[in-house]
């Protein structure tokens, strides 16, 4: 049988989809739903046997896809968006719809090389929506503190007011507590798992929560990524933008990758400065050469990424003089 191809443009409530089985080109619209998702699958299975499936890495709802195609037996590919941005740029792709966005991913489909997904295993996919729902709560209770200081800022505040967001502070701080020592019951349940944990714990800056956060994300990366790949899938890689002797911007973080990454590793580089020599002989060094506070701060947040996905990798103690190389006048 012919192989068929299926690209997916990922959405909310339903999937625009293009796709080429037995010869036929069809398109249009899936709802998001496991039970219509594998209807259509067995569909187009039944018609050809084997499929190709194609969809971006964006949002929360192409997981949940990517997993069920590959429970149904087809292979897929995970695009990062902003290989999918540039390929439709190429493409002189003038407009964006759903259903053109399909098109363009199906043409890519067709013309690249297909490189393989590989679904992580499902405790490390309940642990990763575990540590984002805390990252969510985390910062709930940073907009309520910032509440709470506002009100008692001024004497127009009613006292039920102030302690009513004060009771919902307390609430929520109550709910991370024990979502939390979820996040370690399952940690510790799991040997490998918890040998990564405590390697991550042991970087200088980053606390159990930290760590929490950084083992969530990086658990379902494939291992064979390497460190550069990795910080660029957190967006923390440097984008320049150069055009003739006319255009010269500064360069700044590109940002076109993984939010919750980025988060977790801010409060641990400010720590790391404080507190750890290696870190903050490396900053100082790079402020001494003209670098911003806020750029020196990127580069302590970039190397801490290299750090904790190389301890992913392989899991030993924390040892900052072999990270932050001494760097040259």
């Amino acid at each position: 049988m012919q192989q068929g191809l299926v690209a997916f443009d990922v959405g909310a409530r339903t999937h625009a989809f293009a796709a080429t089985v037995g010869g036929r080109e069809e398109t249009g619209e899936v709802s998001n739903t496991p039970e219509a998702i594998a209807r259509f699958l067995a569909r187009l299975q039944a018609r050809c046997g084997r499929l190709r499936v194609v969809m971006e890495s964006t949002g929360i709802y192409y997981l949940d896809l990517a997993v069920q195609v590959v429970e149904a037996g087809a292979e897929v590919m995970v695009l990062n968006p902003k290989a999918a941005h540039h390929f439709a740029k190429a493409m002189s792709q003038r407009s964006k719809t759903d259903a053109l966005d399909a098109r363009m991913l199906l043409t890519y489909l067709q013309r690249m090389d297909f490189v393989p997904w590989q679904p992580p295993a499902r405790q490390m996919l309940e642990l990763r929506q575990l540590g984002r729902h805390l990252c969510r709560l985390a910062e709930q209770k940073v907009r309520l503190k910032n509440q709470l200081h506002a009100l008692g800022s001024t004497r127009t505040s009613p006292q039920v007011v102030i302690e009513d967001v004060q009771e919902d502070l307390a609430t929520l701080e109550r709910r991370i507590d024990r979502l939390s020592a979820e996040a370690l019951t399952r940690v510790r349940a799991d040997a490998a798992i918890a040998e990564r944990f405590d390697a991550l714990d042991s970087i200088t800056g980053v606390g159990t929560t930290s760590a929490l956060a950084l083992l969530a994300e990086l658990l379902v990366l494939p291992r064979d990524m390497n460190s550069r790949a990795c910080v660029c899938h957190a967006g923390l890689d440097v984008r320049i933008h150069r055009s003739g002797t006319s255009v010269d911007l500064a360069p700044r973080l590109s940002k076109h990758g993984n939010k919750y990454l980025r988060r977790a590793l801010y409060m641990p580089a400010m720590a790391a400065i404080v507190h750890d020599p290696h870190a903050k002989a490396f900053r100082d060094r790079l402020v001494a050469r003209g670098k911003k506070k806020m750029q020196a701060l990127a580069a302590v947040m970039r190397k801490l990424l290299t750090a904790a996905w190389a301890l992913i990798r392989n899991p030993a103690p924390y040892d900052g003089a072999k990270l932050f190389a001494t760097l040259q006048a």
